[in-house]
């Protein structure tokens, strides 16, 4: 059974890191800036880690309902995306997630962490890739 499209992002970005970042649907309307500048504005970085943050606390909801667990309103997903540079492949990403689910004992909070890892859409991607294709968009 081929995969289903359950939703497209379409987002327009003009200037880089020094420019600004605007979805078709008028969501997203943010001015971006070079990390560490102390300019206005975001950077990728922040916006991916709070997409893999808000995107990961879904997926353990999702676990929790499938174990019958409630989470407590307290949980949170904090992330940390670190950018670096190598010598010799160039500028790279690094990541990191901690949650914190309090009150519940260590082995289920474990375990709802390990589903979520297995099924959230940013974890995926973090460890096997992303399908993606780059074109030129050409003037007519």
């Amino acid at each position: 059974m081929p995969a289903k499209t359950l939703f497209t992002a379409n987002v327009h970005t003009v200037g880089g890191r020094e420019g600004w970042a605007k979805s078709s649907d008028r969501q997203l309307d943010v001015k971006l800036s070079v990390p560490g500048s102390n300019r206005l504005g975001t950077n990728p970085e922040q916006l991916f880690a709070a997409g893999w943050s808000a995107c990961f606390e879904g997926a353990l909801a999702h676990a929790a309902r499938e174990q019958g667990v409630r989470l407590p309103p307290e949980t949170a997903v904090d992330a940390e995306v670190d950018l670096g540079l190598d010598e010799v492949d160039g500028y790279f990403l690094s990541a990191r997630l901690n949650v914190s689910i309090p009150g519940l004992a260590e082995d289920v909070a474990q375990g709802l962490v390990d589903r979520a890892h297995a099924t959230c859409p940013y974890s995926k991607m973090t460890r096997n890739g992303i399908e993606a294709q780059v074109a030129l968009a050409v003037a007519a």
